[in-house]
């Protein structure tokens, strides 16, 4: 009842399990992982318009997407109409769907009038994605937030100028910028939007489990839902939300020995993508999630953080895991 098939655009998605875009998270490796749990779509990390325009070398391997299953979406971020066009252009040369981000609450992104700093400015949320649909080969979808505070709740407005200009669906995260990550995620606002437009609708924030996204299907009546800082750690999510409310049954915990394994094969993915310094200490937060709430963790996170080698690294993991 609440997963089947998604079309956005003229793209069909086998499922309506999402994983979400995010800095520092979604990369290459990352999204190889959580692929083989079957989530319907995957998302790179977002994408500075800016950079693309000027040719970053360093932003262009964020959309490397080689040895992936499809469909990838990209998300690219910026507040200039003609420059996000630009990277629509650019990007939907390689991506099945463009997805503009008009939620990030970083500081470093709204201090440049981007991101969730758009939802100040309706005028411009129109201009942008008027932009990026008439530059796109593929489907344009946007993800943002309710508002930017208490007092500007725009959710519904943005839905609707997204629907009236072309996009394709639509991803709302239930907090304003304010809120960044705190305080429970507002249902009531997602089915608000849900009930504001007839595009495909996807909700987001705080799915963590089965239930938290059986309550986000059944209360908001979504469409979709997107996951993001819930399969941190823990790729088998997705699986585990399907059969569930395909079922009503609930999946085996993976064990241990499973844990370790797919730790392990995210390392060296990570390793193979980026070299093994930078793949180790950016790793370092994966592991942290991979080993949250286990036996002893946190001593074992201590150690993990002194080493910067590959074999090392794997030895230490083996010991861990074995000894659970």
């Amino acid at each position: 009842m609440y997963i089947h098939e998604l079309n956005i655009g003229s793209l069909k998605l086998k499922n309506n399990l999402i994983l979400a875009p995010m800095a520092g998270i979604t990369d290459l490796p990352f999204r190889m992982i959580v692929e083989k749990f079957s989530p319907g779509l995957v998302c790179t990390e977002m994408v500075s318009s800016k950079a693309l325009y000027y040719g970053d070398e360093k932003t262009k391997q964020l959309l490397k997407v080689e040895g992936e299953k499809r469909p990838i979406s990209m998300q690219i971020f910026g507040s200039e109409p003609e420059i996000m066009g630009y990277s629509a252009k650019y990007v939907s040369n390689i991506a099945d769907i463009v997805d503009i981000n008009m939620g990030c609450p970083a500081p470093k992104v709204v201090k440049n009038g981007d991101g969730s700093k758009l939802l100040l400015d309706l005028n411009k949320v129109e201009e942008i994605i008027k932009s990026v649909v008439k530059n796109s080969k593929v489907p344009v979808t946007l993800k943002f937030r309710k508002g930017w505070d208490s007092e500007n709740i725009v959710a519904c407005e943005v839905a609707q100028i997204a629907e009236k200009n072309g996009v394709s669906a639509i991803t709302i995260h239930g907090r304003t910028r304010d809120e960044f990550y705190s305080g429970k995620v507002d249902l009531e606002i997602i089915k608000k939007v849900k009930e504001s437009v007839k595009i495909p609708v996807i909700g987001n924030g705080d799915v963590i489990d089965e239930e938290t996204a059986k309550n986000m299907f059944e209360y908001t009546g979504v469409d979709g839902i997107m996951i993001g800082r819930g399969a941190m750690g823990n790729p088998w999510i997705f699986e585990q939300i399907r059969y569930f409310l395909e079922t009503g049954n609930k999946m085996q915990k993976p064990t241990t020995q499973e844990k370790k394994q797919i730790l392990i094969e995210h390392i060296k993915l990570a390793i193979k993508e980026k070299g093994e310094i930078v793949a180790i200490n950016e790793m370092r937060k994966h592991i942290a999630c991979y080993t949250k709430n286990l036996k002893d963790s946190s001593n074992f996170r201590n150690e993990i953080n002194q080493i910067n080698n590959e074999t090392t690294l794997i030895n230490k993991i083996e010991e861990y895991f074995n000894n659970l």
